[in-house]
């Protein structure tokens, strides 16, 4: 192999092997929360086995000696042998943590090692302290396994299961070293020499196998192949001869069985017949059915039942076949940007349309415009990932945490199957962390103090996802003491932050805790207390387009509200006009529209009001927030925007109507200005500026609030 291949290989054995640690981080909470879970244990050890076993296939031999310790012993947890506890808890994430220092070469020590596998040994090796029943059911188990048994044993390779680097052969002999073995083969499927592909795999074998070995450990010999073949393993009296002849074998599932061995398999005819009809096929050139109804082997009516046998076998897989191809990041991102600019030239190509009134133009653009929008969204529903991806790798956060902080607390998760952007997902990863951080550090309180609280001794987090028109509302809910608004607002009286004698509401107050270096905590621990963290949290919040929302009750816990949007490369926009000039109004920001003239504004007495559908709502001139010169429109037209439940009047010259939008950074140059989130080139080459509602929303009420003093 050369040296290419293999670092192509082991860089596939490395991402694989990651998405196996963060499964098996998963599963051992699971366990951790229901010891009695057996199958979140097979589980456990069927990924631990596929670490070992790819592991020593690409040369990974130090993880797989260390995974084979590790896998001993979750194989004496299945057999009952070593009770599930808290060390052994503690032993398996501490080895799942190594095998991922071992996967980065970095800050990998070979005697931690050595002091995981002699815990484990010993672990093994303790007496177990249980209760009579289960040393009884113990002692059946360890009896159990000590008997001698017979099983029959039906394997039907895949066609292209060499492709996976698998060699069934090496299977057979696994099998045999387990006891004794008697393996027939069953060559029925092999075509003839014209129509044979040598690095397809035609055959399939019954194994007649006595020992001493469980039905596990024989589903474990087949463990890298079982979602791929038709396994059946039937454990038989040991007084009953399993021998069998070629026609009892099973005919393989996972590619649809041909005519001729269906027909054997309902013992219509036998090897012999197909064989000489296959023959004849290659002389009369017709289908093997019409030759066996021709020779009088078999009836019309038994060829169609089998023949729609077959469709629906075939239909049935079609259904559940699921393939996937991994692509690297940087690959998607790309294609995305082409994308993008599809979708510029797009816009371009129907504005040149709509200028022109050419008959046979105008067909193609609309055509064209509809495939660019199917395109544009399959690409980003490409990016799509479930959230819930983010939210596992909280669990052990919060596991290892409440244990250092002597805390009962547990984490619940809501909606992990809401899915975003790759990209937003993976940008939320520290923000998450110091929320989580900050609500188990100072959220949630010690047991003690909240049994005498008159509350449960344990603590939640909640964390939940759900979308909410174009985005996503993430929400981290703890049940502990709530924000205590009077320290914190002394806190920012002696920091100079606000005047003594103000008074602020109390959202007002508890966005304090978003600025930077504010922190209330009387001691400084290696968790928090430093004040560094909430202002990174609003900060790369709103670099992804997002607002942060604080709520809280004191004595039963705080809330924080993540908005963010679904995708950061394309959004549908409004575009409207002030002074020459356009701007983009995120369409899923905006309720309605609506004309301006004089005698509305009139009605106000210039307090900056307006009325909408029976409502007073606030408005604000793009005019003024940019400084743009110049005398009002008679007639004006207003946006109404929600944001955070929050209403806003924003008034232009004139509304031009939907837009896509790709969204352009406007560089570190501009990173001080709220009101403007991106730009976007228009179709003939202007540029326009993306407004950030939130941001003009806190313009706005300054503005709002100088008017009205």
């Amino acid at each position: 192999m050369s040296e290419i291949n293999n670092n192509q290989f082991s860089e596939v054995f490395k991402q694989e092997a990651e998405e196996l640690l963060i499964n098996i981080e998963e599963c051992v909470l699971d366990i951790e929360n229901d010891p009695h879970d057996k199958d979140a244990v097979n589980r456990l050890f069927r990924a631990m086995h596929t670490i070992k076993g790819s592991g020593s296939m690409f040369g990974f031999d130090e993880i797989a000696k260390f995974t084979h310790h590790i896998e001993t012993c979750l194989d004496e947890v299945r057999d009952g042998k070593v009770a599930i506890n808290k060390d052994l808890i503690d032993l398996i994430l501490a080895s799942r943590d190594q095998i991922m220092a071992m996967l980065d070469g970095t800050n990998y020590d070979i005697q931690t090692n050595e002091s995981i596998i002699a815990a484990l040994q010993c672990l093994m090796g303790k007496p177990q302290e249980t209760t009579t029943d289960h040393i009884s059911g113990q002692s059946q188990t360890a009896s159990s396994q000590s008997q001698l048994h017979k099983y029959q044993i039906h394997f039907d390779a895949p066609a292209n299961i060499y492709n996976s680097g698998m060699d069934p052969i090496l299977l057979l002999e696994e099998l045999g070293e387990m006891g004794q073995c008697q393996i027939i083969s069953n060559f029925s499927r092999i075509p003839s020499l014209e129509n044979l592909d040598p690095e397809s795999c035609y055959w399939s074998w019954q194994i007649n196998l006595e020992t001493n070995s469980s039905i596990t450990a024989i589903k474990d010999v087949f463990i890298f192949v079982e979602n791929q073949t038709d396994l059946t393993i039937t454990e038989m009296p040991l007084d009953q001869n399993i021998s069998a002849s070629v026609e009892d074998l099973s005919i393989t599932e996972m590619e649809v069985p041909k005519l001729g061995d269906l027909l054997i398999k309902k013992n219509i005819i036998n090897h012999e017949t197909l064989g000489k009809a296959l023959d004849k096929q290659k002389s009369v050139h017709k289908r093997v059915g019409e030759i066996l109804i021709e020779e009088g082997k078999v009836t019309k009516e038994e060829v169609e039942e089998v023949l729609n046998e077959q469709g629906q076998i075939k239909e049935k897989q079609s259904s559940v076949k699921q393939e996937s191809v991994r692509v690297s990041s940087e690959k998607l991102d790309h294609l995305i940007n082409l994308v993008g600019e599809l979708v510029i030239t797009q816009a371009q190509l129907t504005q040149i349309s709509a200028s022109h009134t050419i008959a046979e133009l105008a067909k193609p653009a609309e055509e064209i415009e509809r495939l660019t929008a199917d395109l544009r969204d399959s690409i980003l529903n490409i990016r799509m990932m479930p959230i819930g991806t983010q939210f596992n790798r909280f669990r052990r956060l919060v596991r290892d945490m409440s244990q250092e902080l002597n805390k009962e607390i547990e984490l619940v998760t809501c909606g992990a199957e809401t899915e975003m952007d790759k990209t937003v997902i993976e940008r939320l990863a520290d923000p998450l962390v110091h929320l989580i951080r900050n609500s188990l550090d100072h959220g949630i309180e010690s047991p003690e103090v909240r049994q005498a609280a008159g509350k449960p001794r344990g603590g939640t987090i909640t964390l939940s996802a759900a979308h909410k028109g174009a985005s996503v509302v993430i929400t981290i809910h703890d049940d502990g003491k709530g924000l205590d608004k009077d320290k914190i607002l002394a806190k920012a009286i002696s920091k100079g932050m606000v005047a003594p004698d103000t008074e602020l509401p109390e959202k007002e107050i508890y966005n304090f805790i978003l600025a930077p270096g504010f922190s209330t905590a009387e001691a400084v621990t290696n968790i928090s207390g430093r004040g560094v963290g909430m202002d990174v949290v609003k900060r790369e919040i709103e670099n992804l387009r997002g607002k942060v929302d604080l709520t809280s009750e004191k004595g039963k816990g705080t809330t924080i509200t993540l908005t963010l949007p679904l995708t950061l490369a394309i959004i549908d926009g409004l575009l409207v006009d002030v002074d020459g000039d356009n701007y983009v109004i995120p369409v899923s920001m905006v309720e309605e529209c609506l004309e301006m003239n004089q005698g509305i504004v009139a009605l106000s007495d210039d307090r900056n009001l307006i009325q909408v559908r029976g409502e007073l709502v606030p408005y604000i001139r793009l005019r003024e927030i940019f400084n743009i010169p110049g005398a009002y429109q008679q007639i004006e037209e207003a946006v109404i925007v929600n944001c955070n439940d929050s209403r806003l009047g924003i008034v232009v010259d004139h509304i031009i109507g939907d837009h896509q939008t790709v969204i352009k950074s406007l560089g570190k140059m501009y990173k001080d200005i709220t009101e403007i989130s991106g730009a976007t080139i228009m179709g003939n080459g202007n540029v326009a500026l993306i407004l950030d509602i939130s941001g003009i929303m806190d313009t706005a009420k300054n503005n709002i609030c100088c008017t009205c003093a």
